[in-house]
């Protein structure tokens, strides 16, 4: 009997793989109750799996009716395991006229970069250096240690509280990077060590939620700096971002906010708030309303180790005073870093280019030195992480190189800065989407 059913799935997929189709029908397919997507070639139709898709079903949904090939290679581990996956859901292949690429997209851009991560592999950029990630780790653990014997030792006045929260808060933007490694699949060969470690860092060190961050961070991946489809530039009309979203909301007279102010009131608004309030408030709604009990669990640890740490000395209410100082203080590092290699980009609608043009076009390199690799968790190389994101990020600048040396062949823009320049350009672009927005406003 089993091997019956063996035998009519063969049979399936060969019917499957004799169907063919063109660009102009699988573009079609790109609605919410009807998706289908094509990688290397063979066309898949994902309608019903998307829900039950491990990334999440937007990430894979905002692939609907295009050609996914590089976003499916940059985002797993191990291809050819997640093949089984796809089995079931293969109606067919592309025409045998049909271009590999959709959209008019440069094949040989496209073969070019393929090839360059075939070089990535062959130089075993994608294996990761187990002493880096031990020692990152440890230093995350030592500075909890430290935070907690300083308060032991030295008791809770002003000047010891405040140094003890700028180690604490340096402490959880250092796992917030460790966690991001984690997530992106990059430290162990088996994804599943991965996922595990990941609930750990930022279930246990950081209160968060790994599922959250995975259904949010990977479409920013997918899909970077296009509205409707990337959350980080979803600013709930707080803010508008680039050069179309502005005059947009400027001829439809929309005015939630003063926006040509808004490049001022971004120090009141973003860095202060969004880990303390935005975020915290998120992801327990998200834990709680998609049941995502492991992680409340997870987080659940984070919190009684913090009060079993800290109510000692400073009761319930400064412990909660102390927690939520930390988290204003991490909330400044992490909008600074995460924003200036991407506010300062192209923001746009969809514009279904391939995955190199897309992933230069919207993010940029801060200069390399240890303090900025550091500082940013390596995200300084945000163009290689973007284009390699399960790439160990030690190795980053080993590819840089040849990228670059790509770019150049193609004449695609790969722009980078000094630290200082990034963080005046987030605030430059600002006031140049609000200027945008007012003249729209008031002349159009």
């Amino acid at each position: 009997m089993g091997k019956g059913g063996e035998k009519g799935e063969e049979a399936g997929e060969r019917e499957a793989q004799g169907r063919l189709y063109g660009w102009e029908e699988i573009q079609r397919h790109n609605l919410r109750t009807d998706k289908w997507l094509v990688i290397e070639r063979k066309v898949y139709n994902i309608t019903t799996w998307a829900a039950r898709h491990p990334g999440g079903p937007r990430v894979i949904s905002h692939y609907a009716g295009e050609d996914a090939t590089d976003a499916f290679r940059a985002f797993h581990l191990n291809p050819s395991f997640v093949q089984k996956f796809l089995k079931p859901l293969l109606i067919g292949e592309l025409a045998p006229g049909e271009p590999s690429q959709d959209r008019g997209k440069n094949p040989q851009l496209v073969d070019d970069f393929r090839a360059l991560r075939k070089t990535a592999e062959d130089m075993n950029l994608f294996k990761a250096d187990p002493l880096f990630f031990s020692l990152y780790l440890g230093h995350i653990i030592m500075m909890e240690a430290l935070a907690w014997l300083l308060v032991s030792y030295y008791g809770t006045g002003w000047i010891t509280t405040f140094i003890l929260s700028c180690i604490l808060a340096t402490s959880q933007a250092q796992a917030g990077w460790l966690q991001h490694d984690f997530g992106h699949l990059s430290v162990f060969k088996k994804s599943i060590w991965n996922h595990i470690v990941h609930k750990f860092v930022i279930g246990h060190l950081k209160g968060a939620s790994a599922n959250w961050w995975n259904h949010r961070h990977f479409q920013h991946h997918a899909k970077p700096n296009i509205f409707k489809k990337d959350p980080d530039v979803n600013m709930l009309h707080i803010f508008v971002l680039g050069d179309s979203q502005p005059v947009e909301y400027g001829k439809k007279k929309l005015k939630y906010l003063p926006y040509n102010h808004q490049h001022e009131y971004f120090f009141l608004v973003f860095p202060p708030l969004l880990i303390p309030v935005y975020f915290q408030m998120q992801i327990i709604m998200t834990m709680i309303r998609r049941r995502f009990w492991a992680d409340l669990a997870w987080a659940f640890s984070y919190y009684m180790r913090y009060f079993i740490m800290y109510i000692p000395f400073y009761g319930v209410l400064g412990s909660l005073f102390l927690l939520t100082f930390v988290r204003f203080l991490e909330s400044h590092w992490f909008v600074w870093v995460t924003q200036m290699n991407h506010i300062p980009m192209e923001i746009d609608c969809e514009k279904h280019r391939d995955w190199l043009s897309a992933q230069l076009a919207a993010t940029c390199n801060i200069e390399q030195s240890f303090f900025n690799d550091w500082f940013s968790g390596h995200l300084n190389f945000q163009i290689e992480h973007h284009l390699f994101p399960t790439m160990p990020r030690h190795n980053y600048c080993k590819i840089a190189p040849l990228v670059k040396s790509l770019c150049t062949k193609y004449g695609v823009h790969y722009e980078e800065k000094s630290l200082g320049k990034a963080f005046i350009d987030i605030v430059g672009s600002l006031k140049k989407s609000g200027d945008l927005w007012l003249d729209a406003y008031l002349h159009k």
